[in-house]
């Protein structure tokens, strides 16, 4: 996805949320001081592939959804859920962070050699300082959601998990599942649960755009707004 047709459904999250745009380019700016550009070749393997996209929601603990995860060719884990697999004897292909949980596993990983996708945003910056340097950059893949720049790249997305698909997406994805995902989750904070919303929305518009079925909105479609 191109940064002009994922604009559209930025500035509707910006928004929303009262975020500045600005602060979300500063931070992108610094990420991109702290990474080299990422080399692609390395997440061929999603090409054609059934992809896993992981929540860290309360199902990621059932045996059904860790199957899922374990069975399918790739694993994409958003933010914690990389480390609840790993401990559950399920290998991580690529995990997406934001650093706001789990930065130890997002550091561990890449000195394991395991890509992680970091995304700067408009308050991550102190976390984007602390742990980026303390990674192996052969393994950052640098992210925003602002307007791409340098080493730093946009395949769409907003929260971790989403952007999980719709990096597997840019990557040629054949099938999308989603163990993990639990978006009526009442354990979360109203922020999250907004956030978790704005999830929905864009696998919603993520679908739609590759005339594919995500099982994971089965019986939710009705009440999803457009983008």
């Amino acid at each position: 996805m191109n940064y002009q047709t994922w604009s559209h459904a930025y500035e509707q999250i910006l928004a929303d949320f009262g975020y500045d745009p600005a602060a979300d380019e500063r931070a992108r700016d610094r990420l991109a001081t702290l990474t080299d550009p990422f080399d692609e070749s390395r997440l061929a393997a999603m090409r054609g592939a059934t992809v896993a996209v992981a929540g860290a929601g309360p199902s990621l603990t059932s045996d059904r959804d860790r199957r899922l995860a374990a069975e399918a060719d790739v694993v994409v884990a958003a933010s914690v859920a990389a480390k609840r697999l790993r401990e559950a004897g399920v290998a991580v292909d690529l995990m997406v962070t934001d650093l706001d949980k789990s930065p130890a596993t997002a550091r561990t990983l890449t000195r394991e050699g395991v890509p992680v996708a970091v995304h700067a945003h408009g308050d991550n910056v102190p976390a984007v300082e602390e742990w980026v340097p303390r990674f192996d950059d052969e393994h950052v893949l640098p992210t925003t959601q602002a307007e791409p720049r340098g080493p730093v790249v946009n395949y769409g997305g907003f929260t971790d998990g989403d952007r999980g698909a719709f990096l597997a997406d840019a990557f040629g994805a054949d099938t999308l599942v989603f163990p993990g995902w639990d978006f009526d989750d009442e354990g979360v904070s109203e922020t999250k649960r907004r956030k978790l919303v704005w999830a929905e929305r864009l696998l919603y518009w993520l679908e739609r755009r590759r005339d594919d079925h995500f099982a994971v909105l089965d019986g939710r479609r009705d009440d999803i707004a457009s983008m």
